[in-house]
């Protein structure tokens, strides 16, 4: 089964065309490598797997070997290779350009800190995750939530193949990809860390509880936190704190992005182990905002809780406007006085409240119930 890719196809077509180097950045079998290869089959394309040994002998003079080059030229697993960001970077100035550069990699805090430092205003960045429910479709939804997005996960042929890809994924993951990325942890260690933020996902980090429960201190649980961060496996969504008269809280909460991986990080196997889990309604919110964030893309997001009790799940800046989502795992959600409390003290433009359901209905001024789906065409439309 083929599953199209039309937005990520589209965006990278529109950033070749105006910068000379892109970078699309996401987790490990994410899919980059088959999307890149896709579109290299459409224009003569040079392309170097920095994990195959061949492809790393052929860069050992790197100046040498892509100063020659013309038309697009690929660079996949660049992490294993920072020392090419100075290379590229006199490249990407050469004039006329003739050369463009499509680069992937697993987006380590080293690769992001190396690109935004040394290609500064030569580079387009990327992100890219798992399947989202536009490419699934709506239908689907329930599969996307319970496996999770990466390709090998979502299209395995059955639910355990899937939960067995995914345990094999994490494994291999902190065994294998984070030493690669220079990050030095035990991985037994790391597996313990993040299932601490599996359990906590959709919740206010609390370092100092964190460190505590791991045995080390509140800064060394934010370098762990740091790491899944840069990864692209783990979500740090701010809190919104402006001068209102009420005390908001100013911890970020954190959530496991792909929802798969959260199952399995909670020991969840099945639908029916969902449905009975106390995480439900936690997994249910971070699937939703993960998929909010990946589709619409806005130019801010956060959240907003103060210590009176009032709260939004999300809160974007999206066209110049503030739009807040609540979301809820219920059959018909209600307006409560939180949500009242948000939309004035925020000054939102609107309020998009979403549930598993279809059925579409109006809260109050401006508030709506809505699907998933529903919510994210409306704020694209």
């Amino acid at each position: 089964m083929k599953i199209d890719r039309p937005d990520l196809v589209a965006q990278l077509e529109r950033r070749l065309k105006t910068s000379p180097a892109v970078a699309l950045l996401g987790p490990r079998q994410c899919g980059k490598t088959t999307l890149a290869r896709w579109f290299a089959g459409r224009t003569p394309t040079t392309y170097f797997d920095l994990e195959n040994p061949a492809d790393l002998s052929a860069l050992s003079e790197p100046m040498r070997a892509l100063s020659k080059l013309r038309g697009l030229v690929v660079i996949d697993e660049i992490q294993r290779r920072p020392d090419l960001f100075p290379v590229l970077r006199v490249l990407l100035d050469r004039r006329p350009v003739r050369t463009r550069f499509l680069i992937l990699g697993s987006a380590a805090p080293e690769l992001l800190r190396q690109s935004s430092e040394t290609l500064a205003g030569r580079i387009a960045l990327i992100d890219m995750s798992g399947f989202s429910t536009a490419e699934v479709g709506a239908r689907n939804i329930d599969k996307l939530w319970l496996r999770g997005g990466f390709p090998r996960s979502y299209l395995a042929r059955t639910q355990q193949v899937s939960g067995e890809w995914r345990e094999d994924f994490i494994r291999t993951f902190l065994e294998r990809d984070l030493p690669q990325l220079g990050i030095r942890m035990p991985a037994p260690m790391m597996r313990r860390f993040w299932t601490m933020v599996a359990h906590h996902s959709g919740g206010i980090w609390n370092a100092s509880s964190i460190g505590n429960s791991l045995g080390e201190s509140h800064p060394a649980a934010r370098r762990h936190l740091d790491v899944l961060s840069g990864a692209l496996v783990v979500r740090v969504l701010q809190p919104w704190f402006e001068n209102l008269s009420k005390r908001q809280i100013k911890a970020p909460k954190v959530y496991v992005r792909d929802s798969g991986l959260l199952h399995t990080l909670l020991g969840i196997r099945s639908s029916l182990d969902l449905d009975r889990h106390p995480k439900l309604g936690a997994s249910w919110e971070g699937f939703v905002i993960e998929q909010v964030l990946t589709q619409v893309r806005p130019a801010e997001a956060y959240y907003w809780r103060t210590r009176a009790g009032a709260e939004l799940d999300l809160l974007i800046m999206h066209r110049g406007k503030r739009i807040g989502m609540e979301v809820k795992y219920g059959d018909a959600p209600m307006l409560t006085p939180s949500m009242r409390s948000a939309f004035a003290d925020l000054k939102l433009a609107r309020m998009l409240v979403i549930y598993p359901g279809e059925r579409r209905y109006r809260l109050a001024d401006h508030i709506e119930v809505m699907s998933l789906d529903a919510a994210v065409a409306e704020v694209m439309r």
